[in-house]
């Protein structure tokens, strides 16, 4: 299976929590956008010909380019490779875009899927954040989606902030219960270097991320998810029966997939690419005709250690069949030497050959599986 990721740099505003690549100024978007449908054309060899089955529009803020833009991309996407007719085509999209005119213009594109971030339906937070839009856009989004005959809709959601009181996180998810929306991508707050939120936790303007207020609300999360019957199919990610998310479950499984536009990564089994993370730079290499691009080849032991990570925090969990027949013998010694520790305490269980996280592993996902990478 192959997908294409599409990322669109533009922003309105920093959420002061983001690290992605973005820029709030729109003067190349133009340029940007003519450079991206070269792109399409001067990378049609990476997927090899195989059929598109997904397609993923993300950023930055992809809802901020205009549906006739989108059907440009669409147009030269057609041109060049072999899409699927039923492949899942996504957009992100932020709450304060998706006004009236915008979802018509939409309804006129192949988009079948929105991811909509939301991050929470409460005002202090989207504040605190530096969210662009409030929460009665908020909810107006969800409804003039679903008005307009979507029903394949995933929202985002936040927990761990310092306005966000166990109470408000209880709130957040019956409103998604009350939207009746298949999907939920619900994420723990985390501090990267560089953005605003981190140098004000630095200069002591914000209160840190209190670590046991987050394990509680993830807590309150699993709860959740069991009662309304969601498959907990990824760490993050939460869906209702036929609705996970095909392009990131693609991510999760392995499958090779190509990045467009700037800063964008690419994969193909032991490759990985990544575009240029500079709009002018990425814009200037593609009408020279030669993208900017970066390459690693992994290595035996890090695609071991990839495997590790991305297979865990899934409900398909960790294959001791694959790695065996992927794996050096001496890689599949050390897993079943180290996954042993983290069977006895109760964190990972096994069901023949597969390895997957227990309620109380799914707690402590990014230290288990740290602690399984193998490191020289």
């Amino acid at each position: 299976m192959a997908g294409i990721y599409i990322h669109i740099p533009f922003c309105k505003q920093q959420c002061n929590y983001c690290d992605f690549h973005f820029s709030t100024s729109l003067k190349n978007k133009n340029g940007l956008l003519q450079a991206l449908l070269q792109e399409i054309e001067i990378r049609k060899s990476f997927t090899k010909g195989a059929k598109i089955k997904t397609i993923y529009f993300g950023g930055g803020t992809p809802s901020l380019i205009s549906g006739q833009e989108l059907n440009q991309i669409f147009d030269q996407l057609n041109n060049h490779f072999s899409i699927e007719p039923d492949a899942e085509i996504t957009l992100e999209a932020n709450p304060d875009d998706l006004n009236i005119q915008k979802i018509k213009e939409l309804k006129n594109t192949p988009i079948n899927r929105f991811s909509i971030g939301i991050q929470s339906f409460f005002d202090q937070d989207l504040q605190f954040m530096n969210r662009a839009h409030n929460s009665q856009e908020a909810q107006r989004s969800i409804k003039g989606i679903q008005d307009a005959g979507w029903n394949n809709i995933t929202i985002d959601l936040i927990y761990g902030t310092p306005t966000l009181s166990n109470e408000m996180w209880q709130e957040n998810l019956q409103k998604f219960k009350q939207w009746n929306i298949p999907h939920l991508s619900a994420y723990g707050l985390t501090v990267e270097e560089k953005t605003p939120l981190f140098h004000a936790i630095k200069k002591g303007i914000t209160a840190n991320v209190d670590q046991e207020k987050a394990k509680q609300q993830f807590e309150i999360l699993m709860q959740f998810a069991k009662q309304e019957e969601l498959e907990h199919y990824e760490i993050s990610n939460f869906a209702k029966k036929g609705f996970m998310a095909k392009h990131n479950s693609s991510y999760w499984k392995g499958d090779s997939y190509l990045g467009l536009g700037p800063s964008a990564h690419s994969f193909d089994h032991n490759k990985r690419q990544w575009n240029v993370a500079n709009n002018s730079r990425y814009i200037k290499a593609i009408n020279q005709g030669v993208p900017s691009i970066e390459q690693e080849i992994l290595s035996e032991k890090e695609q071991f250690n990839e495997y590790i990570m991305v297979s865990l925090r899934t409900i398909w969990g960790a294959n001791l069949d694959l790695i065996e027949l992927r794996f050096s013998a001496f890689l599949v010694d050390y897993f079943n030497f180290s996954v042993g520790k983290w069977m006895k305490s109760g964190e990972i269980e096994q069901k023949e050959n597969i390895f997957k996280l227990t309620q109380k592993g799914k707690i402590l996902a990014d230290r288990i599986t740290s602690d399984l990478f193998y490191v020289d």
